[in-house]
């Protein structure tokens, strides 16, 4: 199907006489996101679900239409008003208390690093990681474990062993002196930090089987 058949299909089935082939084909491109209605229209006429249109979900929205469910129905199972919970998807920021939280959590199937993510913890548990990788990881385990319910113990083998990595990579830097080798552990220290979420999230999974 053409971005044409796709527009008419949307006019024609779902009363969106505004949907042309140009919004179609921005879209695909990403340069637009459609809402929520739209999305469901979109996919009516793809005859799929909507969550084969998004990919892997990471905002509060794209997790509740990867799940098929109305805004309504997540409001209502979490405890809050419509419009109340329709701002936090707008704004793409959870106000929800810590029983709303759990609710959220279960209604929307969302494993911990999703709901750290839906939640809008991730920049605030990359900053206590990179504190914990260049200074004494010991230190963080506790301001870690208040924000990610796990096993103390579990939290302690990932950041022992996170921080040996990242200071492994830093002191080959040292060690080379000056030069191309030197440089290209530097950015790999670098990148690792600018990663940590990713690796915290990689070595909890890895100790935990």
């Amino acid at each position: 199907m053409g971005p044409e058949h796709v527009a008419y299909g949307m006019r024609a089935s779902y009363g969106m006489p505004y949907v042309t082939p140009d919004l179609v084909t921005a879209w695909e491109r990403g340069t637009m996101t459609p809402s929520s209605p739209e999305l469901t229209a979109l996919a009516g006429v793809l005859w799929c679900a909507p969550g084969e249109l998004i990919g892997a979900p990471r905002t509060l929205r794209e997790h509740r239409i990867s799940r098929g469910l109305a805004p309504e129905d997540v409001a209502r199972t979490v405890g809050l008003e419509l419009l109340a919970y329709q701002r936090m998807e707008e704004t793409d920021e959870w106000r929800g208390n810590e029983r709303q939280s759990a609710a959220l959590a279960d209604v929307l199937e969302l494993s911990l690093p999703d709901f750290i993510t839906v939640t809008g913890r991730d920049d605030k548990l990359a900053e206590l990681l990179r504190s914990a990788m260049t200074t004494r990881w010991q230190a963080y385990v506790k301001p870690v474990a208040k924000m990610v319910p796990l096993d103390r113990r579990l939290l302690e083998a990932a950041l022992l062993e996170m921080h040996t990595e990242y200071h492994g990579l830093m002191v080959a830097t040292l060690s080379w002196g000056g030069g191309s080798a030197a440089a290209d552990s530097s950015d790999s220290g670098r990148d690792f930090l600018d990663q940590v979420v990713d690796h915290f999230w990689s070595m909890i999974q890895r100790n935990t089987y």
